[in-house]
């Protein structure tokens, strides 16, 4: 099983193997931990580089949180692999041939809504005096904000509607800004991956929408914990 990449700050990655499994580790001495943060996403970064070329090698790998460790040595692992085969044979065959993919649906503007509520609200606004006129504005922001909402609900649940078929496993992640309607993980096949690509075709000819997919990545947010 030849692998070659690099490791955190650069420590060589090899594979250790025991009962039709292999780990891809290199040595460390203690627990990544520093106060600077640019480092630590270095690390972070360093890790997932690994994960992703595994996944180019072999296939869907079983990804671990960055910073596990295993005490002891090349024969601590191969017991761990041994004493574990069972649950990670079974994870690695319901993986198999799946990725993940991430999709986040954003407005490219703000949109113009047609609502007699702010048609009302425009008028009475340029009638009223200055201090009346003020918190009619606030009230027109406010049917803005919900009529924005309600628009997003809609973009959103139409992407559900398309994308949760053809996925395995399905998340909705938190917004990245406000200008994002939806965001979501899929853990899919591979093989549906143009399939989920058509449907997000679909979800951005709306007017005013965009959509950034991303993909295939490691299995990442959906991995067992081990």
């Amino acid at each position: 099983l030849a692998f070659d990449a690099d490791g955190v700050e650069g420590e060589s990655v090899y594979a250790i193997r025991a009962d039709g499994l292999a780990a891809l580790v290199h040595e460390t001495d203690s627990l990544y931990d520093a106060d600077d943060i640019t480092r630590v996403r270095e690390w972070l970064l360093d890790h997932q580089s690994v994960v992703d070329e595994a996944g180019e090698a072999f296939g869907t790998p079983l990804p671990f949180r960055f910073d596990t460790v295993v005490t002891g040595d090349d024969e601590a692992v191969r017991e761990w692999l041994r004493d574990a085969s069972d649950d990670l044979h079974a994870h690695l065959a319901d993986l198999a041939g799946h990725w993940e993919y991430r999709v986040e649906v954003a407005r490219t503007d703000d949109p113009e809504f047609e609502d007699d509520r702010l048609d009302e609200l425009a008028a009475e606004i340029e009638a009223a005096d200055e201090g009346r006129a003020f918190l009619l504005e606030k009230q027109r922001d406010r049917r803005r904000t919900e009529l924005r909402r309600a628009a997003d609900d809609d973009v959103a649940a139409d992407a559900r509607e398309r994308l949760r078929p053809l996925a395995w496993e399905f998340e909705e992640n938190d917004a990245a800004d406000e200008h994002v309607a939806a965001s979501f993980s899929l853990l899919a096949h591979e093989d549906d991956e143009g399939a989920i690509g058509e449907q997000l075709d679909a979800v951005a000819a709306r007017d005013g929408i965009e959509v950034r997919f991303t993909g295939p990545w490691p299995p990442y947010s959906f991995a067992p914990e081990l």
